[in-house]
C-alpha cells in the first residue's frame, strides 16, 4: 500500500504547506497532490488561498522524491493548452513526478467573483472532454493542429515535452455516470470519484461498459476514490480501515480524517491523504 498527502490551498500558508510536504517526502508517503482554487468556498470569499500551479512548481523542487499532482484542476479556469505547457514544465521540473488531475470544475460563486464563464453542466463536461485531447495531443505530437468546437491548435508546438512517456498521468476526477464516465473511459489513465463501496461498485461497473463500448481494457485505469476513514491513528490502522473499503476493484483511496490539519504528525493529524492500494491487495476485484 501506498500513501499521499492531499492538500488543500485555501486556509492555510505556504510555510504550512512545504513543512508538510517536506514532512511527507522526508517519511515514506508516496504522492502529494493540491486543489485548484482561488478563494473559500464561503459565504464571505475571506481568506487565503495559494494558487495551484504556481505552488506546485514551488514545491516541486523541495520535495525531491514523492509524485506530485492536482486533484483536481478545474478546465474552466484556464486554456487547455495553458494547463499543457504549465503541466509539462512542472513535469520538467520534478524529474518526470507529475500527475494531472482534471475536472469539469464546479464551484460556481468562484467563476462568479472572477468573471469566468461557468456554462451549463453539459457545455463544462464537453469542454472537458475536448480539454484532454488538447492536453494530450501538445505533450505527445511535435506540432498540434485541432479544430475543435470550443479549442482550436494550429501548428502549435510544445517544448519542451514531458519527462514521462508517453505522457504524464492524467487523472479525470467527477463519477457522473451518463457523460463523465465517457470521458474516463477515453482519456483518463486515473479515474478519481467521490462515495463508499455502493457507489463505487456501480459506477465501476458503468465505466467497465464505457471501456467495452470503445474497446479499452477497463484495468488499465486506476481507480481511487474519496472517502472518510475517521479516527484513524497509524498507517497500520488506515491500511486495514482501507482494505475493508475496497471491495469492489479500488485501487486507491483518498482519505480524509475528520478534523484533519495540514500539519506533520499521525495519520489523523497529516491533513487529507492519498491511499493507492495495488490490485492485488485489494482482495476482490469488481
Amino acid at each position: 500500500m501506498r500513501f499521499g498527502i492531499f492538500t488543500s490551498l485555501t486556509g492555510t500558508t505556504w510555510d504550512d504547506v512545504l513543512q508538510l510536504w517536506r514532512h511527507s517526502d522526508a517519511t515514506g508517503w508516496d504522492a502529494a497532490c493540491v486543489t485548484d482554487h482561488f478563494m473559500p468556498n464561503t459565504k464571505d470569499r475571506a481568506g487565503d488561498a495559494l494558487e495551484c500551479w504556481t505552488t506546485l512548481a514551488a514545491l516541486a523542487p523541495l520535495v525531491p522524491r514523492i509524485r506530485i499532482g492536482t486533484i483536481v484542476v478545474g478546465n474552466t479556469y484556464r486554456h487547455p493548452a495553458v494547463v499543457a505547457k504549465m503541466a509539462a514544465t512542472v513535469d520538467v521540473i520534478s524529474g518526470g513526478r507529475l500527475v494531472l488531475g482534471l475536472g469539469a470544475a464546479w464551484q460556481e460563486n468562484e467563476h462568479a467573483a472572477y468573471g469566468i464563464p461557468f456554462y451549463t453542466v453539459g457545455e463544462r463536461l464537453a469542454r472537458l472532454d475536448e480539454a484532454c485531447r488538447v492536453i494530450k495531443a501538445l505533450w505527445t505530437q511535435p506540432k498540434a493542429t485541432l479544430d475543435g468546437k470550443f479549442y482550436s491548435l494550429s501548428d502549435a508546438p510544445l517544448e519542451p515535452k514531458p519527462v514521462q512517456r508517453p505522457h504524464p498521468e492524467l487523472m479525470i476526477g467527477g463519477g457522473g455516470e451518463k457523460v463523465t464516465l465517457g470521458i474516463v473511459a477515453r482519456h483518463a489513465d486515473h479515474w478519481n470519484v467521490w462515495g463508499g463501496p455502493d457507489t463505487l461498485q456501480r459506477k465501476g461497473r458503468i465505466l467497465d461498459e464505457r471501456c467495452a463500448e470503445i474497446g479499452r481494457n477497463s484495468k488499465s485505469i486506476v481507480h481511487s476514490a474519496n472517502m472518510p476513514l475517521l479516527g484513524q491513528r497509524g498507517a497500520r490502522q488506515a491500511r486495514a480501515a482501507a482494505r475493508r473499503r475496497c471491495r469492489h476493484g479500488v485501487r486507491a483511496l483518498d482519505v480524509l480524517p475528520q478534523g484533519s490539519a495540514p500539519s506533520p504528525g499521525p495519520l489523523h493529524e497529516r491533513g487529507r491523504a492519498r491511499v493507492p492500494l495495488r490490485p492485488y491487495e485489494v482482495g476482490v476485484a469488481a
